[in-house]
């Protein structure tokens, strides 16, 4: 059993599972195929990922052009900022973005459209992090902006130590807003 909770941007879908407590531990259900068409979630997922990462990682805003992928994404072990960015031109909420906190106590769930960059930031050591994609992974497709671009005006810096902030030397060379803006075709 789920609640599939519709945020301010369409078809980005927070989802909590029903969740049974005892005196053993939990049990839930993850996915229910069924469930999630009648949410209108109708991904056919076919690649599992997991990364554990250390406190202060930013994993940035990565998507692939072509063989899009949609997510479905959680915190297993402690907690993420999970941030997405809406890249269709035609949206009315074009270039905005929207966050949640994903973490093993709320075992909440984030579903994100293919159409959609996503990224997150752990938030403790040894956080791990899990999700599902409805299409394989084509490097020679992958694209990225660059996590600093003032064009988005993500104020989340404010929050967060950006001294702390751990990011890949591939991510700190990511293309602009405009120059991905100039090739979109979502």
């Amino acid at each position: 059993m789920f609640k599939f909770i519709q945020t301010p941007i369409n078809w980005l879908i927070i989802i909590e599972p029903q969740v049974f407590w005892d005196e053993r531990g939990f049990f839930m259900e993850t996915y229910s195929k069924k469930e999630f068409e009648n949410a209108w979630i109708d991904a056919e997922f076919v690649q599992d990922n997991h990364s554990k990462s250390k406190a202060w990682v930013l994993r940035w805003l990565h998507f692939q052009t072509e063989n899009t992928q949609s997510k479905l994404v959680r915190a297993i072990s402690w907690s993420v900022y999970d941030v997405v960015l809406d890249l269709r031109k035609n949206s009315k909420t074009y270039w905005n973005w929207f966050w949640i906190l994903l973490s093993a106590e709320n075992k909440k769930q984030f579903f994100v459209p293919a159409w959609f960059a996503h990224w997150f930031l752990t938030l403790e050591d040894n956080t791990e992090f899990v999700y599902k994609c409805d299409n394989y992974y084509n490097p020679s497709a992958e694209w990225w902006i660059i996590y600093n671009d003032e064009k988005l005006n993500i104020n989340w810096w404010e929050y967060f130590d950006i001294e702390k902030i751990i990011i890949s030397e591939k991510d700190k060379r990511h293309p602009s807003f405009l120059e991905f803006d100039k090739i979109n075709k979502f």
